[in-house]
């Protein structure tokens, strides 16, 4: 499969790179997103790719030892052309992949299906992606869940772009190269509501950042909730009638 020119390919890779996420070590939140994919769909394989220049490098995944593979045929550089998922439920079947070395060769590829990884200003930086070696069906429903799974691994790259911004920040602040008059002073921090103290007003934490520190703020899933979402899920399969 040849793949595709994109348009505005240099921003799309400046974007993806400034997550400074490609090669990092596995990381549980992830690994947990792919391995609740897995299960939900019911799956072999889910993964969580990143299109990088020449190379699909994958950030977590679940049934699948190899940790890259190049772009060129690899099925996710497809993804990123559309905003929409991408499906194929029988490769051997699809005009679009029949050819593909992924599904003619040894791994042997018969369904995908793909939600692009958007950011908010509308950059497509890969997939989350499930595969399965039988041809299968795939309703407007999975499609929309498999959406909101992709929505879950964005909002994971976020929080920790975020807070790498905000640990530069406080960092520069701290070494007094940019600290405003009203933050040379010791920060007062409800324990309670976890509110702060700024010139006898108490504005929350997101209000700081945004406020007094020019930051951006997202929000994602904390380790505890995705398991209790796995707990949850698993509830629901048991007792389907609840």
């Amino acid at each position: 499969m040849t793949d595709p020119t994109i348009q505005w390919e240099a921003e799309r890779l400046a974007a993806l790179h400034g997550y400074e996420i490609l090669d990092t070590p596995p990381d549980g939140a992830f690994d947990r997103v792919t391995a609740l994919a897995a299960r939900y769909f019911q799956v072999p394989v889910a993964i969580v790719s990143l299109v990088d220049e020449d190379r699909i490098w994958f950030k977590s995944r679940q049934g699948l030892e190899a940790n890259q593979i190049p772009r060129s045929p690899g099925l996710c550089a497809s993804v990123i052309l559309s905003d929409s998922a991408y499906v194929v439920c029988n490769a051997l079947e699809d005009p679009r992949t029949l050819a593909n070395p992924l599904v003619a060769g040894e791994l042997g590829v018969r369904f995908y299906a793909a939600a692009p990884l958007i950011t908010h200003d509308g950059y497509r930086l890969g997939t989350m992606n499930i595969i399965d070696f039988k041809p299968r069906e795939f309703d407007a429903e999975g499609e929309r869940t498999l959406h909101e799974f992709a929505g879950l691994v964005m909002d994971q790259m976020e929080v920790r772009l975020a807070a790498r911004k905000t640990i530069a920040t406080l960092t520069r602040f701290f070494q007094g190269t940019e600290q405003p008059e009203d933050l040379k002073r010791l920060i007062t921090v409800c324990a309670w509501s976890r509110k702060i103290r700024v010139d006898d007003e108490w504005i929350s934490f997101e209000s700081f950042l945004v406020d007094k520190l020019g930051l951006s703020v997202s929000h994602g899933i904390a380790p505890e909730t995705a398991e209790q979402l796995h707990a949850d899920f698993d509830r629901r399969k048991q007792s389907p009638s609840q």
